[in-house]
């Protein structure tokens, strides 16, 4: 049995397409399927069943997934007791990862591994937390950075850094010291997106201050916390973010940052995974290196 095809394979199952799995393992298309296609021939049996544009995995194909992750995983810890150094190993580490920690946390955390695994690499994408945990829950991404939690018994979360919210305003805006919520209402708003770590913690002070979204004077939602804040800093509203994302443009003199009266409530960035899926040896030293720092 090819293990380059049982590869290719995990990656069809994990992207729930051919076309996507081509892209992450830098094939073509019709290699990818091609090498489907010589693992069925071989155990003959079918692994997908193509439904219109969909790709269903079949229940042989569910178990010769599971299979496929333990022979891998072999594979790599074969390497890896081959190798002189552990810094010759070599792999991709796939990290799903929310805008905040995404952008302040996850760079250090990579430089770290780096200096230990310089030949690792990562494939990151940023999107929700919401998002990110799905990817993680799916199988099609290895490790996740977010700022919210979700529950599942397939999850794990290994807390990392302790963050608060803070209001901010453009530098024109003459708002003084620390503020009340009820001083904000009148002001243009600018809101995160649902899915957002930020949006859910907000939306939960609001409630335990019987106070309403609704009552806020929301004008923009925003996925991205660089457009927020490029918002607040043409002065077209406030906003609520992360003390860590809000920091360094107040110490550029971009932005003012305000403590809000009341508001203590904070928060842990986590790193998440799924207890289920078999992780590739650079993915656990990564998570092990994560444990560290609580």
């Amino acid at each position: 049995m090819d293990l380059h095809q049982l590869y290719v394979f995990t990656k069809v199952v994990e992207h729930k397409s051919f076309s996507k799995a081509a892209e992450d393992v830098f094939l073509s298309q019709s290699t990818v399927s091609s090498h489907i296609q010589a693992l069925e021939k071989m155990l003959d049996v079918r692994l997908f069943d193509r439904v219109g544009r969909e790709t269903i995995v079949t229940p042989y194909g569910e178990r010769l997934y599971q299979w496929a992750l333990k022979l891998l995983l072999i594979k790599d810890q074969a390497l890896l007791d081959l190798k002189q150094g552990m810094n010759d190993f070599r792999g991709v580490i796939h990290i799903a990862a929310s805008s905040v920690p995404g952008q302040f946390l996850l760079p250090k955390m990579i430089k770290k591994f780096r200096e230990k695994y310089p030949n690792a690499i990562f494939q990151i994408n940023q999107s929700s937390s919401k998002i990110a945990v799905e990817n993680i829950l799916n199988g099609s991404t290895d490790i996740g950075i977010v700022g919210n939690q979700y529950e599942s018994d397939k999850l794990q979360y290994i807390p990392l850094l302790k963050e608060k919210l803070v209001l901010i305003t453009s530098t024109q805006m003459d708002l003084k010291g620390p503020v009340k919520i009820d001083d904000i209402l009148q002001y243009p708003f600018i809101m995160r997106n649902a899915d957002s770590g930020t949006n859910a913690m907000l939306e939960g002070y609001l409630r335990k201050n019987n106070i309403s979204k609704d009552e806020l004077n929301i004008i923009a939602y925003t996925d991205s916390g660089q457009s927020l804040m490029q918002f607040v800093m043409q002065n077209i509203g406030i906003a609520i973010i992360s003390e860590f994302a809000a920091k360094e443009y107040a110490q550029h003199n971009l932005l003012k940052i305000h403590e809000i009266n009341g508001f203590e409530d904070e928060r842990f960035f986590h790193l998440v995974y799924n207890v289920n899926k078999t992780q590739s040896i650079l993915s656990k030293l990564f998570i092990e290196q994560a444990r560290k720092l609580i």
